[in-house]
């Protein structure tokens, strides 16, 4: 059983950086597409970034420009740079991943695995 397990969130004031970090664990497993999605209370998840296995990105516009979203494949790790952090970015943050073969990773509509997710908090 795969298990993708976040890290690196933290409470930053506005205009600062974070670094998240999501390591898949457990067999060896090939995802096709990650992303990464947030939460924020009362609000529905929302899609933040994605990768192929190629390193085809796309983004939210909420995020273009101020984050970034790699994939280091040999250590089966995906990351996510934010930059310019803004209160609105407060959310718990998931990683997500899917073996299947899609040629936009933005339109998958199921992932295999979830991690657990990882806090930011952005303060003004």
């Amino acid at each position: 059983q795969v298990q993708l397990v976040e890290s690196g969130g933290g409470s930053v004031q506005s205009g600062g950086s974070l670094r998240l970090s999501c390591a898949a664990q457990g067999p060896t497993y090939r995802a096709y597409c990650m992303a990464w999605f947030r939460r924020a209370p009362g609000q529905m998840r929302e899609g933040v970034a994605t990768i192929r296995s190629d390193g085809a990105s796309s983004y939210a516009d909420s995020v273009k420009g101020r984050f970034a979203i790699a994939q280091d494949k040999v250590k089966s790790m995906l990351y996510l740079q934010m930059n310019s952090l803004k209160p609105e970015d407060t959310a718990m943050y998931y990683c997500a991943a899917t073996s299947k073969r899609y040629n936009d990773c933005s339109s998958v509509t199921f992932w295999d695995y979830w991690g657990q997710g990882t806090q930011v908090t952005v303060s003004s």
